[in-house]
């Protein structure tokens, strides 16, 4: 019996010294798959997080480019001389946003007359509790007034990496602001 052990004992170290400790330590099959899994979630995450983030920016640009064009119309006396209210004037911001986001529901519209531009508030509408404070109103002024427009959106984020993400109110959403402040011209 002991003989047995003792060739068997041989048998098992002269294979392990040989191929079969050879072959498990040179063994890489499957070796890029668990690379692979273990690089993958931060980096699908990171692209992830970067397309979002182009993607927001992008609906700020968007955003901003459509009060520009649409504050014009107040600047002009445009909107005042044909009657714009708040409904009619967000339908011809709605036109200028090209369908990036539900703009008949989720674009908010503020226009406000100040007595000069130093007394301008342009603080985010947001409470303590990241909520929105809807205290929206339509006031395009006349000739002459100084008049700041302000188009908001919460904008929905969908990635978070480690609790870092763009999202600023609460639901992890995003509250884009886009402001046009000027002197209507005298267009009486």
């Amino acid at each position: 019996m002991a003989g047995i052990k003792s060739t068997l004992a041989k048998r098992v170290k002269r294979l392990f010294r040989g191929r079969v400790a050879h072959r498990f330590v040179r063994r890489e099959d499957g070796a890029a798959a668990v690379e692979f899994g273990l690089v993958a979630a931060p980096f699908l995450a990171l692209v992830f997080a970067i397309m979002e983030t182009s993607v927001v920016f992008f609906a700020s640009q968007t955003l901003e480019t459509a009060v520009a064009d649409s504050a014009r119309l107040i600047m002009t006396g445009q909107a005042q001389t044909t009657g714009f209210d708040q409904a009619k004037f967000k339908d011809e911001v709605c036109k200028k946003i090209y369908g990036l986001f539900n703009c008949s529901a989720g674009v908010m519209v503020d226009v406000r007359t100040y007595s000069s531009f130093s007394s301008v508030n342009l603080s985010k509408p947001i409470d303590a509790n990241g909520n929105l404070v809807n205290n929206f109103t339509y006031q395009p002024g006349g000739p002459g007034d100084i008049v700041v427009v302000r188009l908001l959106y919460q904008y929905p984020v969908y990635v978070s990496l480690l609790g870092l993400n763009l999202a600023d109110m609460a639901g992890g959403k995003r509250l884009i602001v886009a402001t046009a402040a000027f002197r209507n011209e005298p267009y009486q």
